[in-house]
């Protein structure tokens, strides 16, 4: 009997912590209320809870607090958790292809990076979770459109046309970003065209993190090109139309939605 007792209590209890975390979101304000409803709603507030484990949230004080000093602690905590729902997408495809992950660690005016602590059994398992981080961080920065559609407050404009910047920035085809991952399956030389992409928008923004990517995308290419006679990138023609059909689409919709995010922005100083 007390066995059953303490066993009829840990539900009880799991829904308590569940709870909390939700209320927590609550007191971030709309965008807080919004990821909860959404999170709640497909079941992921148990993932959630797991995959923000205690490095993940010091550091995400620490890129909140580096933020917050140019763009005051609202934009900050609004912009880390966009990013932190891009990571959240990796981590959820990751575990379901059954491959183990570390918690992610944010760097601030860098962005994150989460350990793949397993291999891909092939380049189309890769490119599904290159593809999961975009996918729910594009899904996210919509959720602040349609919040700044319904407020006309231009802060979520402003929130959202930066959410879509960054998760266009990690779709261009060049390892190690998102976009690199996928590229693999829907054609290798999709790899050169990020690097001429990357090049020409270096060569105007003249950014280190730029140029640094592009020298380990550089290098990525010259290792994969050695791979190509491996299994590992034969991947059949349904699955290579399917993951095309995902990153151009999404694309499109990244695309469309940052200029609807930027529309309202014009003309303000």
């Amino acid at each position: 009997m007390a066995q059953k007792s303490e066993q009829a209590k840990k539900p009880a209890q799991q829904e308590a912590k569940s709870g909390g975390f939700a209320a927590s979101l609550r007191r971030w304000g709309p965008l807080g209320i919004v990821i909860a409803l959404v999170l709640g709603k497909f079941k992921w507030l148990v993932m959630l809870a797991k995959f923000a484990k205690l490095p993940t949230l010091l550091t995400m004080v620490v890129a909140v607090a580096a933020y917050a000093s140019i763009w005051g602690i609202p934009f900050a905590l609004g912009f880390v958790l966009l990013i932190f729902m891009h990571e959240l997408g990796h981590a959820l495809v990751m575990r379901q292809q059954g491959i183990s992950a570390g918690a992610p660690v944010f760097i601030p005016f860098v962005g994150a990076v989460i350990a793949m602590k397993g291999r891909p059994r092939d380049a189309y398992v890769e490119a599904l979770v290159g593809i999961g981080g975009p996918a729910l961080g594009t899904a996210a920065t919509i959720l602040c459109l349609a919040l700044g559609w319904l407020t006309r407050d231009n802060f979520w404009y402003a929130l959202a046309s930066t959410g879509f910047l960054i998760n266009l920035f990690n779709m261009i085809p060049i390892s190690p970003l998102d976009g690199g991952r996928i590229a693999g399956v829907i054609s290798q030389w999709l790899w050169g065209v990020g690097l001429a992409i990357g090049a020409i928008v270096f060569i105007n923004t003249q950014s280190p993190l730029l140029f640094l990517i592009l020298l380990l995308g550089i290098y990525t290419l010259f290792k994969n090109i050695r791979r190509r006679g491996d299994d590992y990138y034969k991947v059949d023609l349904t699955r290579r139309i399917s993951i095309a059909a995902l990153y151009f689409g999404l694309l499109a919709v990244m695309t469309i939605g940052m200029w609807l995010a930027e529309k309202p922005l014009q003309g303000l100083s």
